[in-house]
């Protein structure tokens, strides 16, 4: 990162004034720009293969039940949400550790953690394994998140974080909107195994570039008090699990009942520790901040949103339409790139100030693409006249907002605090994430699998989870610091 001269307007040779340093556009020395670009291949890459583990088993279901017939539907939904639990639990912890410790050293060993999840859950022999291995496959992603973010911020000068968050951003829309299209792919031609085996070349290749990047050090502060990082991760997870299982155990059974009032508990004992610790698990002094405050609100109720709207797309396609997993999975394709465009789109062209606006606008175009397929959509196909339109109007939507949101949050953030805060931000698209599945199964159960009208229903709800985050994000809107 280059500094500017202590010189104020420079003076030619014939005594012409020129522009300040600290207005010129800012210079990067190649060896510079290089490693900023590796930081983010490497960031990108990491955040791809977390992502894409959310969504890309989904798909892979019926080979599954295939393979392990004697398994009940409940045990294999475990293999989804194993997975999901931890990954939530884990993350706000996970960015304060990377903080602590360093974002390469955590980048580091949370890579290799998902590698070696992942081999075992392609060399499963049994459920029980399966579950156990994408559980620890959990456990490395959540690290892996924050601390990606992190090396990007830490490699970038700060006049090119907006267009990296934006291709970072990009990466992670695309990657959870693209699984179902290529898990459809990989089960397909080599079956469910190779869901997770694709991880270990492309995962081997990130860790091989991720090792050539300069250490941060690390900010020398303690770790996070023990009890209230317990408190947090059980509590996230039983809130997260409880909803989960609420359709299937049963909104009034006992034992959702009491994993939601006993993560609720949990939650609250980690608030409260966090008050009077002096390493507070949670870090409740970034809420200070009103956009960062904000941009938790917007992740949570576009994140709840947009997984049931992936979600409830395929299973549309798929029980009501007919189409088969490959099918379907490629049918949701356009969408995936077109949030991609939406990424690149804000962070390139829109400033700082400008973000709670892209968020406002890109939820707004979500919310009008699930609006017009719960009013025009039918038993009967429209493919080309009514869902790829939308559909890549609700991408490019989605990717709009959730760059929008990445960029808020950090903009919001010291640079020593960025792995934190992306932690923290992350949790709370996941919690909104399986509430919006939870709303979705409870809407579905009210009908039959082959009726589009719980499916049109569920899109409906997605437009009105879309709006409320647009109404939410003019709160994000911050007063830029005056420069001199």
């Amino acid at each position: 990162m280059t500094t500017a001269s202590s010189q104020s307007p420079d003076t030619g040779p014939a005594g012409t004034a020129h522009a300040p340093d600290a207005e010129r556009p800012p210079q990067i020395s190649p060896a510079a720009a290089a490693t900023a670009k590796l930081a983010l291949l490497v960031a990108s890459g990491a955040t791809f293969l977390a992502v894409l583990d959310t969504t890309v088993v989904n798909i892979a279901f019926a080979d599954l039940r295939a393979d392990f017939h004697d398994a009940s539907l409940s045990q294999l939904t475990w293999v989804v949400t194993a997975y999901t639990i931890v990954f939530a639990a884990l993350l706000a912890v996970a960015g304060r550790v990377a903080d602590i410790i360093g974002r390469k050293k955590l980048f580091l060993w949370s890579a290799a953690v998902f590698l070696v999840a992942s081999l075992l859950s392609g060399l499963a022999t049994g459920v029980p394994m399966l579950i156990a291995a994408r559980a620890l496959q959990g456990v490395g992603a959540a690290g892996l998140i924050p601390s990606a973010l992190g090396l990007v911020l830490q490699h970038t000068p700060p006049a090119r974080r907006q267009v990296a968050i934006g291709i970072w951003g990009a990466v992670g829309s695309m990657a959870a909107a693209v699984g179902p299209s290529l898990g459809g792919l990989l089960v397909d031609v080599w079956g469910w195994r190779s869901v997770f085996l694709i991880n270990l070349p492309i995962g081997l290749v990130i860790l091989a570039g991720a090792v050539k990047l300069v250490a941060d050090t690390p900010t020398g502060r303690k770790l996070p008090d023990p009890a209230g990082t317990l408190a947090l991760a059980l509590g996230v997870g039983g809130v997260v699990f409880g909803v989960t299982q609420g359709t299937e155990w049963g909104w009034s059974s006992g034992r959702v009942l009491g994993l939601l009032a006993g993560g609720a508990a949990l939650l609250a004992l980690a608030l409260l520790l966090s008050k009077r610790h002096s390493a507070p698990a949670i870090e409740l002094d970034l809420w200070r901040s009103r956009a960062f405050a904000a941009t938790n609100v917007t992740s949570l109720l576009f994140g709840a949103a947009m997984y049931s709207y992936l979600l409830s797309s395929l299973l549309f396609l798929n029980a009501v339409w007919g189409y088969s997993e490959l099918k379907a999975g490629l049918a949701v394709t356009p969408g995936a790139f077109a949030s991609a465009i939406g990424a690149l789109v804000v962070g390139r062209r829109v400033g700082p100030a400008g973000q709670w606006a892209a968020v406002a606008v890109g939820s707004a175009l979500f919310a009008v693409s699930c609006a017009g397929m719960a009013l025009l959509l039918g038993p009967e196909k429209q493919y080309a006249a009514v869902w790829l339109p939308l559909g890549i109007l609700a991408g490019i939507g989605i990717g709009a907002a959730l760059t929008a949101i990445s960029n808020a949050a950090t903009a919001s953030l010291p640079p020593q605090r960025f792995a934190s805060g992306t932690g923290l931000l992350m949790t709370t698209r996941q919690i909104g994430g399986a509430l919006g599945i939870a709303a979705l199964a409870a809407i579905l159960e009210r009908h039959s699998v082959l009726d589009d009208k719980g499916y049109l229903q569920v899109f409906l709800a997605c437009a009105i989870g879309a709006v409320a985050a647009a109404v939410a994000a003019p709160a994000i809107r911050s007063r830029p610091a005056r420069t001199t």
